[in-house]
């Protein structure tokens, strides 16, 4: 089918807005400025911004709004309310007021909202609506309608969910929009709705679907919805919303532009060369959150493409297409072969390769590093999420790693005690003794915990290497109990972060805590000193020791 006889879907992203209603969210004005331009770079055709008026936030957002390029930026709000002209309601005028190029409206379509919710009669309900809708079109602006809670009122009253629709696209609204907002709408019953719907002679193409995840289904009732004839979509980024979230248009997008099924019948206004900033787009939202990517996400999380067994492994490496459904490429992401005691050596080789370490499939070292990860797994490593640390181990194994810096002691203390306000506090405190190039350097830190003081105190002077990790943090501290006990086997994940964003992961395991973060805590130190090309005496190759 060529590009001109596809059928034009919309994207409308709802993370400013209705994203904001997600439990731990809180956007600034620069917040929204910065999402606002990742959405319109990667060619989404309306951003709603939130809701003017409805608090300082948005007001200010809506006061000075982003300059888009693409997308159509979008005012949300209410419809009037019964018993007032649409000249004369508050809410509305700030929403009319907004410098944007359109404005969609939520309105009740299940009469037992309108009874119960708003106290009105079915037909004050269709009346606000009208008025509203036809109030935003004298200003210029493209109207459009949400229908609340559209599913529901359909299952109980066809006629009078229909009448919502017909209303607004009567009184001027580009789209009427048919929400899912309790979520438990399944796709069987939104594909035989919307088909119905289009039956009732309600063009398709007027239509939209917005989908609530309650039942994990949000993404499928939307395809539904697509499938059978609306051509509008609204999502969020990473399906941030209320509850549990909205349809997510991270997965919704590589779907419909790498999907023959959608991809022959459909054209979007995110192209294939903006798509591959999709991870870009996914991981900013998360940093902007202060929280960590989702590594088991579709198309865009670190196992999105990631491969454990030996034997996917091995396939994979004769042909991607074996155990990919998509080129990871495409999206922006990258292939991971994960290192495990379920690893052949397929693994192992295919994981030097991707961290650019040469390696002779004959070479003796190569069984010997793959007995060691078993073994450490065994003891309670964990590798295939630590990636920095089998580097590690791999190129010591192969006599790749310099002698940076050797620790000869650390000392943890943890101290309760009264503070100047007579206040019960616990102050921990470490001390490291380092060496680096036949030089003693003693660092003492303090902090809100063992770990924290360690850190402080390991980083505080390494010589020489201290500019190398002057924007090193640690960015997430995972402990996990792998025995039961007071004398429990604990395992340490950490991540940690650059000034430019790049993030790795390091591993430590010890019956002891403290032990264990320290392991995490020097590999990661140790890690950013290899990548960035720290200078350092090599130590000398392990070949001839090995029987290479």
């Amino acid at each position: 089918m060529s590009k001109s006889s596809k059928a034009r879907l919309y994207l409308f992203d709802t993370t400013l807005r209705d994203g904001a209603q997600t439990t731990g969210v809180d956007f600034s004005v620069e917040d929204k400025r910065l999402i606002a331009t990742l959405l319109d770079e990667l060619g989404l055709d309306y951003i709603e911004g939130g809701y003017p008026g409805a608090n300082p936030t948005d007001t200010a957002f809506f006061g000075d709004p982003p300059k888009l390029s693409h997308a159509k930026f979008t005012a949300f709000g209410m419809t009037k309310r019964a018993g007032r002209s649409a000249s004369n309601d508050p809410g509305l005028a700030a929403v009319l007021e907004a410098d944007t190029a359109a404005v969609c409206l939520v309105a009740k379509s299940w009469d037992f909202h309108v009874s119960v919710a708003l106290g009105i009669t079915n037909d004050e309900n269709l009346e606000s609506i009208d008025e509203s809708v036809r109030a935003v079109a004298a200003k210029g602006r493209e109207p459009m309608i949400d229908c609340e809670h559209f599913f529901d009122g359909y299952k109980a009253n066809p006629a009078y969910a229909l009448s919502c629709v017909r209303t607004a696209l009567d009184a001027g609204a580009r789209w009427a929009v048919l929400c899912d907002t309790n979520g438990g709408a399944l796709p069987d019953e939104v594909k035989r709705i919307v088909t119905e719907v289009i039956a009732a002679g309600i063009p398709g193409d007027r239509l939209g679907i917005h989908a609530h995840n309650d039942t994990e289904n949000a993404v499928a009732n939307s395809l539904a919805a697509i499938r059978a004839g609306v051509r509008q979509v609204q999502g969020t980024l990473n399906g941030l919303g209320e509850r549990c979230g909205n349809a997510n248009m991270v997965s919704l997008i590589p779907t419909l532009l790498l999907k023959p099924h959608y991809a022959d019948r459909f054209e979007i206004g995110v192209t294939l060369e903006r798509l591959k900033s999709l991870v870009h787009v996914s991981r900013t939202l998360d940093e902007i959150l202060n929280r960590a990517p989702d590594r088991y996400a579709p198309y865009v999380g670190e196992s999105a493409f990631a491969s454990k067994a030996g034997i996917h492994v091995s396939a994979i490496m004769k042909d991607p297409k074996t155990y990919e459904h998509v080129p990871p490429e495409t999206v922006g992401n990258k292939r991971k072969i994960a290192v495990s005691d379920q690893a052949g050596k397929s693994n192992i080789l295919a994981r030097l390769e991707e961290a650019g370490i040469a390696a002779d499939p004959a070479d003796r070292r190569i069984a010997r590093l793959l007995d060691e990860v078993k073994e450490r797994e065994f003891l309670g490593y964990s590798y295939d999420g630590a990636e920095a640390s089998f580097e590690l181990l791999a190129r010591r194994i192969l006599g790749e790693v310099p002698e940076y810096f050797d620790v000869e002691s650390f000392r943890v203390l943890v101290e309760r005690r009264y503070n100047a306000l007579g206040d019960l506090v616990t102050v921990s405190e470490a001390t490291v003794k380092v060496v680096v190039d036949g030089e003693k350097f003693i660092s003492v830190g303090e902090g809100v915990g063992p770990v924290n003081a360690l850190d402080q105190a390991l980083r505080k002077d390494l010589g020489k290497y201290s500019p190398f990790i002057e924007d090193l943090r640690l960015v997430d501290f995972k402990v996990r109990i792998l025995t039961s006990g007071t004398e429990a086997v604990t395992r340490v994940m950490i991540e940690s972060m650059d000034g430019k964003g790049n993030r790795w992961f390091t591993v430590g395991v010890s019956p002891n805590i403290v032990d264990a973060s320290f392991q995490a805590l020097s590999d990661s130190i140790t890690w950013k000193l290899l990548r960035d090309g720290a200078p350092a005496k090599k130590k000398p190759s392990a070949k001839a020791k090995a029987g290479a």
